[in-house]
């Protein structure tokens, strides 16, 4: 359709504008590069210059260097200005030009020179078999000219030439080509490593919202939750126990001020993030608080054993998940009562289990799903598992193994930060 419209505003289709695709660079989606004036010029002053050099030791044996000559060389070496943006073009133009520069008869000399950097930037762009076609044409038409066409060519009375002298030449053609496909194999190993080191920077990146996504879930989700019950608590009571009232707006406003300081916490890691947090990441230690917030919402929690030590990392996420698993109780239970039991007895684990008796007050239960996925994310960033579900005998269950391993060193010893 789009040519079609192009063909009616009397552009027709573009590709005889734009030439075939191996005409341009790989990347010429991008932005075309810059030209290199100054090495072109170099190499156009050299390959004049040195031709003229050159030719003083070929007086006998070769052309006298005539405007149709320097021409040659100068069309040869000057091409070179838009190697980077058509390469193909390029390494072909310059070969043509350099076979004809020979094939008349005129001094050998640096017109190899242009045919060398025209091939090497054709083989690094990527463009392989052109180059080596536009090298293999060069190499056969010099043959030609100097075993079979020499007789009608100049100069006159000109001999074959030494097959050593056409091996020198197909050596030179070797190497040529086996450097320019190093310079190839390297460019495109270190284009490799960017693109790795690109993936890897938006990777960590990728993570650290996930880490920062999962911290402000969490906060948030616990606060509201509390702050909403507590607020239900003071509408009910406002007229009839205006004191309970009043103790459920004070919650209300400790557990605003709490949230509003963690939230802080990580917004400031997101401003200054070479920076140490100004405040302890929680843990475990704060379990009773966990108690006592859920206390404040109706729910009683019973904690059954007693948390190792653990490096912060497993301190804050171990936190997280008994007051994310708390916070779904207290939102998508209609029990009043839950259980935690920590567990580490086989010295390798910390088994975190959360119970309610339910039963779901709606189809979330256990939770809407974003909270559930936060724990496991949580868990297996640090090699643990999580598993939540109804239990057989009604309520819901969520059970966090995390390895003490990976919160201590080989030798048993904790973090220095811990101690």
């Amino acid at each position: 359709m789009g040519e079609q419209q192009e063909r009616r505003a009397g552009g027709g289709p573009t590709w005889w504008r734009q030439g075939p695709s191996w005409w341009h660079r790989r990347d010429d989606q991008e932005r075309a590069p810059r030209l290199p004036w100054r090495s072109t010029v170099l190499l156009t002053v050299f390959v004049l210059a040195g031709s003229n050099i050159a030719a003083q030791g070929q007086l006998d044996d070769r052309e006298h260097l005539d405007p149709f000559a320097r021409v040659l060389l100068f069309v040869a070496s000057g091409l070179l200005l838009w190697r980077k943006r058509y390469p193909v073009a390029v390494v072909f133009g310059t070969t043509l030009a350099a076979t004809l520069y020979l094939g008349a008869g005129y001094p050998y000399g640096p017109v190899f020179l242009a045919v060398a950097v025209a091939c090497f930037d054709a083989v690094v762009a990527g463009h392989r078999r052109a180059a080596w076609a536009a090298v293999g044409v060069f190499w056969a038409g010099h043959a030609l000219v100097a075993h079979w066409l020499y007789e009608w060519l100049p100069p006159s009375g000109d001999a074959a030439a030494s097959w050593t002298q056409e091996g020198v030449i197909a050596a030179w053609v070797a190497a040529i080509l086996a450097v320019s496909e190093l310079a190839r194999t390297r460019h495109e190993q270190w284009a490799r490593e960017r693109a790795e080191r690109a993936r890897a920077a938006r990777r960590r990146a990728d993570e650290e919202r996930l880490r920062i996504a999962r911290e402000l879930h969490d906060v948030l989700a616990h606060s509201i939750s509390v702050i909403n019950v507590q607020a239900g608590v003071g509408l009910a009571l406002l007229d009839s126990d205006p004191e309970q009232a009043r103790t459920a707006l004070t919650t209300i406003k400790a557990k605003s001020k709490e949230a509003l300081g963690e939230v802080r916490q990580v917004l400031d890691t997101l401003r200054t993030p070479g920076d140490a947090p100004r405040a302890p990441a929680p843990g475990l230690d704060r379990l009773p608080e966990l108690v006592s917030q859920a206390a404040g919402a109706g729910l009683t929690v019973e904690v059954e054993g007693e948390p190792p030590r653990l490096a912060p990392a497993t301190d804050l996420a171990a936190f997280r998940i008994v007051q994310e698993a708390l916070t779904n109780v207290v939102r998508h239970s209609g029990s009043r009562h839950a259980r935690v039991r920590l567990d580490h007895g086989d010295g390798a684990t910390l088994r975190l289990r959360i119970d309610d008796d339910g039963p779901a007050t709606g189809a979330d239960a256990g939770g809407s799903g974003n909270g559930l996925a936060g724990m496991r994310e949580r868990a297996a960033a640090l090699g643990g598992t999580i598993e939540a579900g109804p239990r057989a005998d009604g309520g819901f269950r969520v059970l966090a193994v995390l390895p003490l391993r990976a919160a201590v060193g080989a030798s048993g010893d904790a973090p220095e930060e811990d101690r």
